[in-house]
């Protein structure tokens, strides 16, 4: 961890020498599909690393995404796992942390313990592209306090009132929008009096040109300082780091094109990549770990160009050890689900999606993956021992291309990510010349298959389940 400082630096830039594309970036995330799109974000070379194992820091101009999968831990164990994360972290690394747009997760205690040690913490949740704004330090979705929505309806207590309420802890002080968007120099020196005095500011944001804003104005404090927000955070970091000069840390310059090192896949300036794939020759397996009305409206569209689909018995995966039979075609698209037609079963969620994981790994030989869902795709590639990834761009917001360390690749995006085009979208991406998805059928009978078209993609998530 850092050692206790007296506090930001007044003056300058005090950043180690190297410019904002040198610096180290270590960046934590509760799920593995968080961590995927914060590595997206970041507009830099990274590594995805599955677990807190010591894996020695990020080279310079580099991002280490670290996926603690802490989720579904207790709030002790949760605390713990982002102390070791942050030991040892140099005065050359940025840190940031991402968290959940809806609040959820062990977040008052993961807060606590990433503050330890910091010279300042300053948090900024608003997630622009998705609709989720923060005003008067309460998460909007779409103009609707957080509270007033239905967005944690599968969560065992009530939506937080406001970040504080979330966070729980009396040193969160409200950085209003007017401050935000206010000269450069005042938010700056407002971020710089609150963590002198101790306080954690939470800042207001609605666009990316207020997250941009706030980075620039936290990273003039210096090293010790620590960001706190979700994947809308970590873009404003990259935009910032990526771009030219000691002009980007005023709030200005801070469209810079990405770095190389994130080929095959460059992201276009929205985040969308759509590159071709370099695995076609393999199978490709979409595994959807949610009973979401938009995942079956999504696996429709792959099924009506010839994709199978296998829905598997959601109390057969929660049973112990369960390993149910999957075949995956050898040249085709196959889609394996989980079929909810009688719900499940009060506390085997885990189960089931563990069941999932085992399944999926015992038949999908060399296939490529698209993995919805943070809890099912960390599952799925841990049963692969497959230990971390290389971010390749995305595919549409949040659907995030990486290749594995064994060398397949895998898409990871959020359980109810995107419209219902969203996986004939991504399957298409990897598969541009495939027999299912060309609008040339080139099989008798695939007609009515081949015309369908893929229907408009939002970029927007509707929500993150496993």
């Amino acid at each position: 961890m850092f050692p206790e400082q007296a506090g930001p630096e007044p003056h300058g830039d005090p950043w180690p020498r190297g410019g904002p594309r040198a610096r180290r970036v270590l960046a934590l995330a509760d799920d593995l599909s968080g961590a995927a799109e914060t590595a997206a974000a970041l507009r830099r070379p990274a590594r995805i690393v599955l677990g807190p194992a010591a894996t020695g820091p990020p080279a310079p101009g580099e991002a280490l995404v670290v996926d603690l999968d802490t989720r579904q831990l207790d709030a002790a164990s949760a605390a713990s796992a982002v102390r070791e994360a942050v030991r040892g972290a140099d005065a050359s690394t940025v840190l940031i942390k991402k968290t959940d747009s809806l609040l959820r997760g062990n977040l008052a205690a993961e807060t606590a313990a990433y503050a330890e040690g910091a010279t300042a913490l300053v948090i900024a949740p608003a997630l622009p592209v998705a609709g989720r704004t923060v005003l008067d330090g309460v998460v909007h979705l779409h103009g609707t306090p957080l509270h007033a929505t239905d967005a944690w309806r599968a969560e065992p207590l009530p939506a937080p009132r406001s970040v504080a309420a979330a966070l729980g802890d009396p040193r969160t002080v409200l950085v209003p929008l007017t401050v935000v968007r206010g000269p450069a120099p005042e938010l700056t020196e407002r971020l710089r009096a609150l963590a002198l005095a101790g306080r954690m500011p939470v800042c207001d944001a609605e666009t990316d040109a207020d997250l941009d804003a706030i980075t620039a104005a936290a990273l003039t404090l210096g090293p010790g300082v620590r960001l706190m927000g979700t994947g809308g955070l970590a873009a404003a970091l990259g935009r910032l780091l990526t771009a030219d000069g000691a002009a980007s840390l005023d709030g200005r310059s801070l469209d810079g094109p990405p770095p190389d090192g994130l080929s095959p896949d460059r992201p276009s300036p929205d985040g969308s990549s759509a590159g071709p794939a370099r695995t076609a020759g393999r199978p490709l397996l979409v595994v959807v770990g949610t009973a979401e009305p938009a995942a079956v409206a999504q696996i429709a569209q792959l099924v009506a160009v010839g994709a199978r689909h296998t829905a598997l018995s959601a109390d057969l995966l929660a049973e112990p050890g369960a390993c149910l039979p999957l075949t995956v075609a050898p040249d085709g698209i196959t889609v394996v689900g989980v079929d909810h037609a009688h719900g499940v079963r009060t506390g085997a969620a885990r189960r089931v999606v563990a069941g999932l994981a085992r399944t999926v790994a015992a038949a999908c030989g060399p296939a490529d993956l698209v993995l919805t869902g943070g809890e099912t795709a960390r599952r799925v590639l841990d049963a692969l021992s497959i230990t971390h990834l290389r971010p390749a761009g995305q595919i549409h917001h949040g659907a995030v291309r990486s290749v594995a360390s064994d060398g397949r690749t895998v898409v990871t995006r959020p359980g109810s990510y995107g419209d219902t085009g969203s996986l004939l979208l991504i399957a298409r991406a990897l598969r541009p010349d495939g027999p299912l998805l060309t609008t040339d059928p080139p099989v008798p009978g695939a007609e009515h298959r081949a015309s369908v078209p893929p229907p408009p993609v939002s970029p927007v998530p509707q929500g993150e389940f496993l």
